[in-house]
């Protein structure tokens, strides 16, 4: 991977290399290969990184260590957080007044925030001894509430990303508004992110809408002359915001209305076993396949058999939802056709006959007539096909969209 992002794509913005500690929750995660691509970007830019994860993760990526956080280390805070009541009332006090005040949204939140405070408190020191140029936030729980909380005892330069879970589960998280309101700016990856965060209180300019993207674009092989039976494909983690249960039901609408088809599935989640009880009741167990966790080299050859990818995102009771999966546009820049709900910012990528079909999810019957359009009709299929591949190439290409969040970084920097 690292061999596709050539330094010659990034050429450093300044003549001393910006320094940035960057702070994960867990990495490097097989599940998040976008945030390796980032890393790999901004290693390929020059930057010198420092990646501090916090939960899990560790050892050596592509050269970097990965400093892993020790939970034994949080039994430090019993004698460090008295000193620090004492010696910086200005910041202990803030986290005091909310936890007196406001509830939690929920009890994996709280602690998320309480990792982040303690490893801000046990970790200040060695920040203030060797300060990087900036801190950044992968994510907008944990590694924010220490980005924050570094900025407010070190004064260090800070910048955040806060994406769909951040901002929408059960409300959003338990600090977010706190810990953005002082970021240098904060990155999100599609327009919907951005419209939220601005609605919350944060001024337009500082909020960066920054898409993921593909290092390297896939060969976009042709449509299978016969789709016949369609061949259907989803990616996506067995939980509830995928509405997997809904696309049970789109399946056996299919069959109903006599649409040849065979399905796979590729994901784990807490999930699986109802979803597989499910599709027993239904009778699909000869057409509906679980096939697991997948491999990067897997997930290609399975886009490489499909000819149309499933997504029935829907909004979780939490309110979590997907922003823009990242299997989307793969898929679109692969050549595979894209059926997905009007959920979240899938629409940001997918328009409708345009470059892609969108359907309601609890309208099993619009899926079935997207299916018909997209094996049926050769020219539309084509035409969209292509459509959505110059979408990816010009929205979602990993070198342009690193360049632009090297460019934000350097102009946190150079800011006053």
């Amino acid at each position: 991977m690292a061999a596709v992002l050539e330094a010659a794509k990034f050429p450093p913005l300044s003549s001393r290399p910006l320094s940035i500690a960057y702070l994960y929750t867990t990495f490097p995660k097989s599940t998040e290969t976008f945030m390796q691509r980032e890393v790999l970007a901004m290693q390929a830019a020059g930057v010198r990184l420092r990646i501090f994860s916090m939960w899990g993760g560790g050892g050596d990526f592509n050269g970097l260590a990965v400093t892993r956080f020790s939970m034994w280390r949080l039994l430090e805070l019993i004698w460090m957080i008295p000193w620090v009541a004492v010696t910086r009332w200005d910041v202990f006090g803030i986290i005091l007044k909310g936890l007196l005040t406001r509830r939690a949204p929920g009890w994996l939140n709280f602690w998320e925030n309480m990792l982040g405070a303690g490893f801000a408190g046990l970790h200040y020191h060695a920040f203030r001894r060797d300060p990087p140029d900036l801190v950044h936030a992968a994510w907008g729980g944990a590694p924010a509430t220490a980005a924050w909380l570094l900025h407010r005892l070190n004064g260090h330069r800070y910048s955040a990303a806060a994406h769909a879970y951040d901002i929408f589960e059960h409300g959003g998280d338990w600090w977010l508004n706190e810990k953005l309101a002082e970021a240098r700016f904060v990155h999100t990856s599609t327009a919907m992110g951005g419209a939220a965060l601005v609605a919350r209180g944060l001024p337009a300019e500082r909020v960066r809408v920054i898409r993921r993207g593909l290092a390297t674009m896939p060969v976009c092989r042709p449509l299978r002359p016969s789709r016949d039976p369609v061949r259907i494909l989803c990616i996506a983690r067995l939980v509830e915001k995928k509405g997997l249960f809904r696309q049970l039901v789109i399946y056996a609408e299919l069959r109903r209305a006599g649409v040849a088809f065979v399905a796979r599935v590729l994901g784990e989640g807490p999930e699986r076993e109802r979803l597989e009880q499910r599709r027993r009741k239904l009778g699909l167990d000869d057409v509906v396949t679980f096939f697991g966790h997948a491999a990067p080299t897997e997930v290609a050859a399975q886009l490489d058999w499909a000819d149309v990818l499933f997504h029935t995102g829907i909004v979780a009771a939490s309110g979590d939802r997907d922003g823009l999966p990242n299997v989307i546009p793969e898929a679109m820049a692969a050549g595979v056709l894209v059926v997905t709900s009007p959920v979240a910012a899938t629409t940001e990528a997918v328009r409708h006959e345009a470059t892609g079909w969108v359907a309601d999810v609890d309208t099993p019957e619009a899926w079935v007539a997207a299916v018909r359009r997209l094996r049926d009709d050769q020219v539309l299929a084509e035409a969209v096909r292509q459509a959505a591949r110059r979408w990816v190439e010009t929205e979602f290409d990993a070198h342009r969209n690193a360049r632009r969040l090297r460019e934000a970084f350097d102009e946190a920097v150079s800011s006053s």
